[in-house]
């Protein structure tokens, strides 16, 4: 049990000065921990992060240290005075994209999305109120998931924000749902799943190369027998959910408020909308961002959240696993979303899903400077 959490700490010894992943490392109390731990417990010895400054009082830390996890620090997140949340800092400085050190990680949940993605933990905490837990899980190329709205405690008073995991594969993330849920059965999916794809869900332009990769993921699932596509008379569409998802999130007090009243209207229609495709359809694919990662300096006009936070309005699980790379070697992640309450099935179908091309490891490109990009329209910028 010992060793697992030394070798944790001195990898973060040795990387995190230059990823800046982590606000505080406990080499004392993780040391202690590991020695004492209970090794019949089902998580014993096993190291994982928490996700910023209060992320050890969480409900899934505390689920996770029953179980015989030991926790060996605090993740970066955004720091204060910035509206976007697409970055990290840590005690070392700003936090950096383990593939490219001159892009974001992503964020909120930036240091724990770069410390597993650097193997520095197998598995950290995450919240998602927008796609903080997904975007970093895609930019860093790691699996991520956002658990249904309400599943387990949060004290986001929006309803917006959910609990969620980041981890080395989804094998970690099904373990993790095995000791947070009072309640978990293994699904065992059918084979073939069948899915929607959308690429655009009716209202964002894509990065033309981020949709070729996302869909290029999307064909080996096929191809591998994971998936099977639905016929569609028509390509499945939502309504823009950015004034809803703001309104809400601004308006807690306020539910008489004109904003609030249209995001109502959009969020019922959008509900209607993904209720009946998951009454006939189990599994909804798209990517989980519009945009490669953006440089540190911000994201400008671009959106990152466009096709992750619909699904935090409509409560729904939300996975990203690793879809590829641009050809500047930016990570990009595919969406899988399931009907509520089916968070489970999530890691089982990712487990299936075939690796896509390797790529050089990360910090194998550090510094490395990105060729300039447009910004595509529709794209946005992680509040």
């Amino acid at each position: 049990m010992e060793d697992r959490v030394a070798e944790a700490l001195a990898r973060i010894e040795r990387l995190d000065p230059a990823l800046c992943a982590f606000i505080e490392v406990w080499d004392t109390e993780a040391r202690d921990r590991a020695r004492t731990v209970d090794r019949r417990l089902p998580l014993a010895g096993l190291p994982f992060a928490v996700k910023g400054p209060s992320g050890i009082r969480s409900y899934a830390a505390g689920r996770l240290i029953e179980a015989g996890a030991v926790p060996v620090g605090s993740t970066a997140v955004p720091g204060p005075g910035t509206y976007w949340q697409t970055w990290g800092r840590g005690r070392h400085g700003r936090t950096v994209n383990p593939y490219r050190a001159d892009r974001t990680p992503g964020g909120s949940s930036a240091g724990s999305a770069v410390a597993v993605a650097t193997g520095m933990v197998p598995l950290a905490t995450g919240s998602d109120g927008a796609g903080s837990v997904r975007i970093p899980a895609a930019w860093c190329g790691v699996f991520g998931l956002k658990t249904t709205n309400g599943l387990l405690p949060s004290p986001d008073r929006t309803g917006l924000a959910s609990a969620g995991v980041l981890a080395r594969s989804a094998a970690e993330a099904r373990a993790y749902l095995r000791c947070v849920l009072d309640e978990y059965e293994a699904p065992k999916p059918a084979f073939p799943v069948p899915a929607v794809f959308s690429p655009d869900l009716g209202y964002v332009r894509p990065d033309p190369e981020v949709a070729a990769v996302v869909r290029a993921a999307v064909d080996r699932l096929v191809a591998a027998g994971v998936v099977r596509l639905a016929p569609a008379r028509r390509p499945f569409t939502l309504l823009d959910p950015r004034e809803a998802w703001t309104a809400i999130r601004s308006g807690v007090g306020s539910e008489a408020s004109e904003a609030v009243v249209r995001a109502s209207g959009v969020r019922a229609e959008n509900d209607r909308r993904l209720d009946a495709l998951f009454a006939r359809t189990p599994l909804l694919l798209t990517p989980v961002t519009p945009n490669r990662p953006h440089g540190h300096e911000g994201p400008g006009e671009l959106y990152s959240t466009a096709l992750t936070w619909a699904f935090n309005l409509s409560g729904h699980p939300a996975a990203s696993i690793p879809a590829g790379f641009t050809a500047d070697g930016c990570p990009v992640g595919l969406q899988l979303v399931a009907a509520r309450g089916a968070d489970a099935s999530l890691p089982e179908i990712a487990l299936a899903a075939p690796h896509p091309a390797p790529h050089p490891s990360p910090r194998a490109r550090p510094g490395q400077p990105a060729p300039a990009t447009s910004a595509p329209p529709g794209a946005a910028a992680t509040p």
